[in-house]
């Protein structure tokens, strides 16, 4: 493999010459690499990546998308006098000005500038992280809130769209393919109970009463770069799945994922919780990015959308659990419906807490935190 990644990267329109090239961390989606290239004086590295499309059945939507963004990214951030060259990714086109090389065997690879002096965290190291990777998803969102030209492409299609995301579970609960279903009814009853509030987002985005917005869709702690020196944020990653929604849906995912003092699969459910002082860096971190821009529906459906957000993501699990554990890998048995059961238990901690919640919105939106 790494004999024919030689060849793979002489695709691109990289300068000097080619040192070797490793794998370069564990990605769940796609493949990735890092070359190293000997250039006049100095060494340059790049990373790599072969697209997954199976997951992404249209790379070339994906692709394109990805190169409007940060072209788009780019010229803002040199506009407002920023380091273009940290504070985005930058693609490096094909020999033949392609945004991806297509190889013989259907394989789709990408190339970007490697950013250097900055990591990206799996888990946060202080609570600042947590401030600094949310105050990047939101200044992120505010790059690209006047991207010109027509909508993007949407990769993968309702992904946050939790009403069918319910309408799939109904179909996995009546079909009951693996007979787990009774077994599992007080998580059925869990999700059938909140089925109205599934479609909260999805009809005030119908309305015209929440904008569309570019959003990120996958808002986790390491899908931000964090500078060695400065500690801040410089630079969302992995932006495969950029596409249009509510800007509600990747702030409730940053919720999530970090304001839970538990791992997703954690089966002693009396460590889960959700922590108000998690909450408040994420929030805060978020509004202070995005409090010129955010309008006022947005801002009074953030705590409510950490909540369905999770929601949603239990729901998901569950359906997994149900259709017997083909979508999402699992290492162990009941590995979903453990999944599953973190995230309603999540969604109960929210619901009690949720006046706590929305008062740390509304403070964080009226006061600069940092």
């Amino acid at each position: 493999m790494l004999q024919n990644l030689a060849q793979i990267v002489s695709q691109f329109q990289l300068e000097g010459n080619l040192i070797d090239v490793a794998p370069y961390q564990s990605g769940h989606i796609n493949d990735t690499y890092v070359s190293r290239w000997q250039w006049r004086n100095a060494q340059v590295r790049y990373i790599h990546q072969r697209i997954n499309h199976h997951v992404f059945k249209t790379p070339e939507d994906v692709m394109e998308n990805i190169a409007r963004v940060t072209r788009f990214a780019r010229e803002q951030i040199i506009a407002a006098g920023g380091d273009a060259q940290r504070e985005t990714l930058n693609l490096i086109p094909t020999r033949d000005d392609q945004t991806f090389y297509k190889t013989p065997d259907g394989e789709y690879w990408r190339t970007y500038v490697f950013i250097e002096g900055a990591r990206a965290y799996d888990t946060p190291q202080n609570l600042d992280h947590l401030y600094r990777a949310a105050h990047a998803f939101g200044r992120f969102q505010k790059l690209v809130s006047t991207l010109p030209g027509e909508r993007l492409r949407e990769t993968i299609p309702d992904f946050h769209h939790t009403p069918s995301r319910f309408a799939t579970f109904l179909r996995a609960l009546k079909a009951d393919v693996k007979h787990r279903a009774a077994s599992v009814k007080p998580e059925i009853d869990f999700a059938l109970k909140r089925e109205a509030e599934t479609g909260i987002i999805v009809t005030l985005l119908a309305q015209g009463k929440l904008p569309e917005r570019v959003i990120h869709n996958d808002t986790k702690l390491n899908n931000v770069l964090i500078d060695d020196q400065t500690g801040k944020g410089i630079c969302v990653i992995d932006l495969d799945t950029v596409m249009p929604g509510s800007a509600l849906y990747d702030f409730g995912d940053a919720v999530r994922v970090g304001a839970s003092t538990a791992s997703e699969d954690e089966r002693d459910l009396s460590k889960v919780d959700l922590s108000l002082e998690l909450f408040e860096r994420l929030a805060h971190g978020y509004l202070d990015a995005t409090r010129n821009f955010l309008t006022d529906p947005e801002r009074m459906h953030l705590a409510l959308a950490a909540k369905l957000l999770t929601l949603e993501q239990g729901i998901r699990f569950l359906t997994d659990y149900l259709n017997g554990d083909v979508y999402y890998k699992i290492q162990r048995a009941d590995h979903n419906l453990d999944r599953c059961r973190t995230q309603f238990k999540l969604v109960a901690r929210m619901e009690h807490q949720m006046e706590r919640m929305q008062s740390i919105v509304d403070r964080g939106a009226h006061l600069l935190f940092l």
